[in-house]
């Protein structure tokens, strides 16, 4: 966790003189104006605190402060300036959100324990979102899992969504990456309540009849309102309600909705999407091709960041008994028990838990062996070594 402070003032010796006074008591780095400022940020952050000047040459510190509040929400802003007259705090404090406004001079006793305070919180706000994400992401990698062994197929396809997704979000720059994750792992959660012959047709890339194709789009709206009274879950029900809603309609809800979810709608459509068709054996530059010729229906940024993604085939297909698997292996073919029940779909990843699961059903049952599952190269290693 950070505490470095950034300094924002055009003048020089300013600059100079908040050096002497706090390099012994904070991580400090300065900028002589706004656009060098974001550039530090984006360089060289996270920065726990932020403070700056109001007058300077083309970007002032109320623009500023607001264009930091949207890139780093985190980060604590200070507003530090001689232009004390009460309709610039009020500006900065409406426009930027202000944790202080100091005025200059500033004393070295009111500016040390400002700063302080400051830290402690970003602190705060840091540890609480941190806990806040790692809670909810391990309680959905749960439920998950334990709804996947009532509906294999879909929730199989979650983990390798949110994988996507994931590196969508990343390849995009944009924050709160783990709404998407957690979005994309339960996008599906809406099928539990569908019959398992469409999920299997759909997967398969058979068509469906009208009533199945009515029962299919529906699922996103089911899986919205099992999710819509968690606290904190907010954006990633939206994300999960209007995950089929096409690029051109969404934009109606652009005017009332956050940015953030609507991109996370357009990521998790595209995802789905491009899963599919993987899943029906297409490659991934065919798959791509597929998506683009489908107008209207997805964000061509989007599009834009997938086909930027290489999708590298560092791994190789090895036919395993049971007791030969092993975590993070993915199965490549459906693995099926010698009765003809369906175990584990194709391509999903073998965890702790779905390992379990296979030794206590071969036990029991009995499951066809042997299994072919694709190996990576950090488990070929493992076993090498092993």
């Amino acid at each position: 966790m950070t505490d470095k402070i950034l300094f924002v003032d055009d003048e020089q010796n300013v600059l100079q003189s908040m050096r002497r006074q706090l390099r012994k008591r904070f991580p400090l780095q300065t900028a002589l104006s706004g656009d060098e400022a974001l550039e530090v940020m984006k360089r060289e952050g996270p920065f726990a605190v932020i403070v700056s000047d109001m007058r300077m040459p083309g970007m002032n510190g109320v623009e500023l402060l607001s264009r930091v509040k949207n890139l780093y929400p985190d980060t604590v802003r200070i507003m530090l300036t001689g232009n004390a007259d009460q309709e610039t705090a009020i500006e900065a404090v409406n426009s930027g959100q202000i944790f202080r406004f100091l005025t200059k001079p500033c004393s070295t006793a009111i500016l040390v324990p400002a700063l302080a305070l400051a830290q402690r919180q970003y602190r705060l706000v840091t540890a609480e979102k941190e806990l806040l994400q790692k809670t909810l992401k391990g309680c959905v990698t749960v439920l998950s899992e334990l709804l996947g062994q009532a509906k294999p197929t879909v929730f199989s396809a979650g983990l390798r969504i949110r994988d996507l997704a994931s590196r969508l979000a990343a390849t995009m720059d944009l924050p709160n990456i783990w709404q998407i994750e957690v979005a994309a792992l339960l996008v599906q959660i809406g099928c539990i309540s569908l019959p398992t012959d469409i999920i299997n047709k759909k997967y398969a890339g058979l068509d469906l009849d009208r009533e199945e194709e009515e029962m299919w789009s529906g699922y996103p709206e089911t899986g919205a309102r099992l999710l819509e009274s968690i606290p904190r879950l907010e954006n990633v029900t939206k994300m999960i309600r209007w995950q089929q809603v096409p690029f051109d309609e969404l934009q109606e809800l652009a005017a009332t909705e956050y940015d953030e979810v609507l991109t996370g709608v357009q990521i998790l459509k595209v995802a789905i999407d491009f899963d599919l068709e993987t899943y029906k054996g297409n490659s991934p530059k065919a798959s791509i091709d597929r998506l683009r010729r489908r107008k209207g229906l997805y964000n061509p940024r989007v599009l834009d960041a997938l086909a930027s993604i290489r999708f590298e085939e560092q791994s190789r297909t090895v036919c395993l008994t049971v007791d030969d698997i092993a975590v993070g292996m993915i199965a490549e073919e459906d693995i099926t028990a010698r009765n003809g029940a369906l175990i584990l779909p194709r391509g999903q990843e073998i965890t702790w838990s779905v390992l379990q699961g296979l030794y206590n059903f071969n036990r029991q049952v009995g499951i066809v062996e042997p299994i072919r599952v694709r190996i990576g190269q950090e488990e070929e290693e493992s076993q090498a070594g092993g």
